[in-house]
């Protein structure tokens, strides 16, 4: 019976040393490993073998972890109190100093975050604060990686999260916004009114243009429409004398006489009383020597 009790109890305290004694190690974790008080090095990852008399291990997490930074006032360079907050982005580079430079991460960090933050800060006008938030963000990273960087630490990114002004310059920004607001419907109405103004101009001059050369169109036509008509006259008048001139031709010289006289009996019946003939009587007698008997001439020249 005695010697059952004895055998369970070894059982129980070998079972919790090979308990003690064997850690299994992931591939994101290391081992900082002190044996007898004195860091020895980094273990893992993997399957680990501890002495649980002598070591005692201290887990490291290697992954990129974050720490919210909450609402820190500062004092901007033109005196103008805000409120930040932030978040810090940051992954251990060394694992044997995290553990042995720096007791408690994560509180020493919240509060150099805080010191460097109003010393960011101070630095910058509000206006910059407000507006410049990426020049921030680096600022404050470049600071803060400054004092991790011996506590085996990387700050990999600084992000401000929120900015909160006073509330007096809160309601100012809100008029400026609403007067920029403003301003830029004004600006887009009268570009409006001007791309209107442009359009109805160039429409009207179109149609200028066009009514311009609607109208030199018809005078072009008109005016050819009359050199077409002049033409055609004159080319019905030239038909006409040269119809006259060949039949012309072809009349002998008493038939123009006789063509003469008829003339000279219509002039004769017109109540003028002077009458101007284009040709000498003693000519026109001659010429009627042929058709009137002897001695009709010589009654006439009488």
């Amino acid at each position: 019976m005695i010697i059952g009790v004895i055998l369970g109890v070894v059982l129980v305290f070998g079972v919790a040393a090979t308990f003690l004694s064997v850690k299994i190690v992931r591939e994101y974790q290391r081992i900082v490993l002190f044996r007898l008080g004195r860091a020895i090095g980094l273990k893992g990852p993997g399957l680990v073998f501890l002495n649980p008399i002598t070591d005692r291990p201290s887990l490291v997490d290697l992954r990129e972890q974050f720490l919210e930074v909450p609402h820190q006032t500062a004092i901007t360079s033109d005196n103008a109190p805000i409120s930040i907050d932030f978040i810090i982005f940051y992954k251990v580079v060394d694992p044997l100093v995290s553990v042995v430079a720096v007791l408690n991460f994560a509180g020493a960090a919240l509060n150099v975050a805080a010191t460097t933050l109003r010393s960011v800060v101070g630095d910058m006008p509000l206006d910059d604060v407000l507006s410049k938030r990426e020049n921030m963000n680096a600022l404050l990273r470049v600071r803060l990686d400054e004092v991790t960087e011996r506590w085996g630490v990387k700050v990999t990114n600084v992000e401000v999260r929120e900015v909160n002004p006073p509330p007096g310059v809160l309601e100012a920004m809100t008029r400026q916004m609403s007067a920029e607001r403003t301003r830029r419907a004004q600006v887009t109405e009268a570009e409006g009114q001007k791309a209107s103004a442009i359009l109805a101009a160039e429409g009207e001059r179109q149609a200028a243009i066009t009514l311009a050369e609607g109208r030199q169109q018809a005078a072009i036509l008109a005016a050819e429409g009359e050199r077409q008509s002049a033409l055609l006259r004159a080319q019905g008048f030239s038909a006409g004398l040269e119809t006259i001139l060949t039949v012309a031709k072809t009349l002998d010289g008493n038939t123009l006489l006789l063509q003469y006289l008829d003339t000279l009996k219509q002039i004769g019946t017109s109540p003028s009383t002077k009458l101007v003939v284009p040709m000498e009587l003693n000519s026109l007698l001659s010429g009627l020597k042929g058709f009137l008997p002897d001695g009709a001439t010589d009654q006439l020249t009488g």
